[in-house]
């Protein structure tokens, strides 16, 4: 038995809300079953019958077009039916609490909820509160977490730098507000990365940063030696117009990556971003659009890192008690089979 919220009595994956209390040995399952859908964008038809029967509710709260639409992309290449929900003109908006929102929405038999919001918590509290058959997926919540985007790049450095406990990884940029950076240095560490370090202006990292598992640079030029993996964080422009930062110019001057920067890097560095990219606050064209860049490759990534996590999850859902049963008995029954996602799939990359 675990106490792990996102655990199943197996120890299988049911919810995904965030990388912290997740082993090493987990994490690389899921980059393993995202390594058997990597090519399915590829086929001339793109979807597997993995999650056919099973209705997905994506629960935007913030807006997002890239998570939301490769979330969405995820779900229909795994045959499930997917319900985008315009929180702007649903009863949410028009006073209805959260969690009767989702206890109606519960009532229409759906069996995940894939959520963001802006309130650091949410998707727990979502997984807290639901019936025993629905997984929920954090797609980022407040400065907490954002576990999809740190897997989908984990996935993207091991395609090009398979060997993490050689790796040393800069992450660069508004550390303080980051649930990215919370979940990619959680990432990088479980996976035994050899060297996790921030580069940031003293008024973008939280207090007791190092506590993190992180060393810390204030200077770019200094920052970048020896580094494999470049990655930067998107610069919130309201942080401009705050005391923490004089300008976008001089922020730029300083942490912005240029061509003249990168070589401090590794020769064969690679550049990531989980944008949108604000184009010469963070980082330059030349460097965002060059041959070091990954940052395409990050967004198609996403989907099969995000059908992975799906059906992982699902496979680790059991049928309700009481009064779900008997619904979803017939549903349960053409569920995943027990030997696993690669019954299907081929042994492919699944370990």
């Amino acid at each position: 038995m675990t106490d792990n919220l996102q655990l199943n009595a197996e120890g299988k994956l049911k919810h995904f809300l965030t990388i912290e209390g997740l082993s090493k040995s987990l994490l690389t399952e899921i980059l393993d079953t995202a390594e058997s859908f990597a090519g399915m964008s590829e086929h001339q038809v793109k979807k597997v019958p993995l999650l056919r029967g099973k209705t997905i509710v994506n629960l935007f709260f913030e807006n997002s077009t890239r998570t939301r639409t490769t979330f969405e992309l995820a779900a229909t290449r795994l045959s499930a039916d997917v319900i985008n929900m315009n929180i702007a003109t649903s009863a949410t908006s028009k006073g209805e609490s959260l969690l009767d929102t989702i206890r109606n929405l519960e009532a229409m038999f759906v069996d995940m909820f894939v959520v963001r919001h802006a309130i650091s918590g949410a998707a727990h509290f979502i997984a807290q509160q639901t019936a025993p058959h629905i997984s929920v997926i954090n797609a980022g919540d407040g400065q907490h977490a954002h576990p999809t985007q740190a897997m989908l790049d984990m996935f993207t450095i091991r395609q090009l730098k398979p060997d993490f406990s050689s790796l040393r990884v800069a992450i660069i940029g508004d550390i303080l507000h980051s649930r990215v950076a919370r979940s990619e240095i959680q990432a990088l560490n479980t996976l035994g990365a050899a060297e996790v370090r921030v580069i940031a202006p003293k008024t973008l990292l939280p207090a007791h940063v190092e506590s993190l598992g992180v060393s810390v640079s204030h200077n770019l030029t200094e920052g970048l030696k020896d580094i494999d993996v470049v990655m930067m964080l998107r610069l919130q422009k309201e942080r401009m117009s705050s005391a923490l930062l004089p300008s976008e110019s001089e922020y730029f001057k300083c942490f912005g990556l240029t061509e003249e920067k990168l070589k401090i890097a590794k020769p064969d560095a690679i550049v990531m971003h989980p944008g949108p990219i604000n184009r010469g606050v963070e980082i330059d064209s030349k460097v965002a659009d060059g041959p070091q860049s990954v940052i395409l490759k990050q967004v198609s990534n996403g989907i099969a890192v995000r059908m992975a996590v799906m059906a992982m999850a699902m496979q680790a859902t059991a049928p309700a008690p009481g009064r779900f049963a008997a619904v979803h008995a017939d549903r349960h029954a053409d569920s995943l089979p027990a030997s696993g996602i690669h019954t299907i799939l081929g042994d492919k990359g699944v370990a």
